[in-house]
């Protein structure tokens, strides 16, 4: 996922080329183990939920816990560590991260299970706050937006590779062992970011004032509505696909994991075809995601009774996904021009807070309904973004 870029970042200091690439992918591996550890409950839902005798419902609370949690440590830690150096905060994360996977792995009751993921919550929170900028000081001017597109890829890898791999080490060894080989990861991408990333003091911090103001914008009130109904949406449905498809589809646990394998590849192309025309569109380019997300989870409950029929909407759901992270981070871009540490933690926060709220939302139609129910709900609400930017361009056409 590539995120655009905005004036102001410091010139980062000369450091050997290699050097340099190495602290580049110290981050991008940073974030890859917090998406892969954020998003692998998808594809063990019902494993945990089984070992520990809650509902799916309940289960996806794993998936809500993480995105408030995120959501309201973006700005707070943002702002309360901003004079700390950049690198120690990036350390101290990634060591969370390990002790979040770690916890996991030994609970012996589904409550240490949640606060664990309190903590992945903190952790995203505050690493992706801080990461998402920080390509301008890690390589020269000259090669920011391709380190910043390096460092965001791992957000596509982490469904494409993580949670597929995840899956299936969950599935032959047991769930237990999926968390504690991420732990290994993070404290592996701990080592490399102490070992190769520079002292990074910090700059000027951002103020919680620049916060309120950025969200006056009408810019920014647009991101927020599109973020919020598409994310939702996406999450309300996506959360439970292992259910819909073990129940709906017959799927087993091989069967699943080809299926996520599918949707993480697809989301990997749409991220590049989405991020294009979000450069030129992006209310366009985000109707569309809205669009096609909302035919896929609408048809599945007719045509994804069979293997052939969910595989195809699942590539077609994983294709539209992939555009949407970058058409809602262009979108906060352009709404705060100028402050790329200010757009990043809105986007953070909303992303998180929506994503929790439609994993929450999904758990308890599927308690009281059915995995089917769930992608109808969720298809309602893409169509209210679709629906949203075409009212929002009637109403421009009808003041000019």
């Amino acid at each position: 996922m590539t995120t655009p870029l905005a004036p102001g970042p410091p010139a980062a200091p000369e450091r050997p080329p290699l050097l340099s690439w190495l602290a580049v992918l110290s981050v991008t591996l940073g974030i890859f183990a917090i998406v892969t550890t954020e998003i692998l409950p998808i594809g063990l839902l019902t494993s945990i939920g089984a070992d520990f005798t809650v509902s799916d419902g309940v289960a996806g609370l794993m998936m809500t816990m993480p995105g408030l949690l995120a959501a309201v440590s973006a700005p707070l830690v943002t702002a309360l560590t901003g004079g700390v150096d950049r690198r120690a905060m990036l350390a101290v994360f990634v060591l969370l991260l390990a002790a979040a996977d770690i916890m996991t792995a030994l609970a012996s009751s589904y409550w240490p299970v949640l606060l664990a993921r309190v903590m992945v919550g903190v952790t995203i929170g505050g690493f992706w706050s801080i990461g998402a900028g920080l390509a301008g000081r890690l390589v020269p001017a000259a090669r920011t937006a391709r380190a910043t597109a390096v460092i965001f890829s791992a957000v596509p890898l982490g469904s494409v590779l993580g949670v597929p791999l995840g899956t299936l080490v969950g599935d032959a060894a047991g769930w237990r062992t999926a968390f504690a080989a991420l732990a290994v990861l993070s404290l592996g991408v701990l080592v490399l970011l102490l070992a190769v990333v520079p002292p990074l003091p910090a700059e000027e911090p951002t103020r919680a004032g620049a916060l309120a103001d950025a969200l006056g914008g009408s810019g920014t009130r647009a991101a927020l509505v599109l973020t919020f109904l598409v994310v939702f949406a996406h999450f309300a449905a996506y959360t439970y696909i292992t259910p819909f498809l073990e129940q709906v589809t017959g799927a087993g646990p091989g069967l699943v994991t080809v299926h996520l394998l599918a949707y993480g590849a697809a989301g990997v192309a749409g991220n590049f075809l989405g991020g294009a025309a979000a450069s030129r569109r992006p209310g366009a380019a985000f109707a569309g995601a809205a669009l096609l997300i909302a035919a896929a989870t609408l048809l599945l409950p007719v045509l994804g009774g069979g293997a052939a029929g969910s595989l195809a909407l699942l590539v077609l759901w994983g294709a539209a996904y992939g555009a949407v992270p970058v058409c809602s981070q262009t979108l906060f871009a352009r709404a705060v021009p100028g402050s790329p540490e200010v757009s990043a933690v809105l986007f953070t926060a909303s992303f998180q807070a929506t994503l929790s709220l439609g994993a929450l939302a999904g758990g308890a139609v599927v308690d009281r309904s059915s995995p089917p129910a769930v992608m109808v709900l969720a298809g309602a609400v893409a169509l209210l973004a679709v629906a949203a930017v075409l009212l929002g361009r009637l109403g421009r056409a009808g003041r000019t």
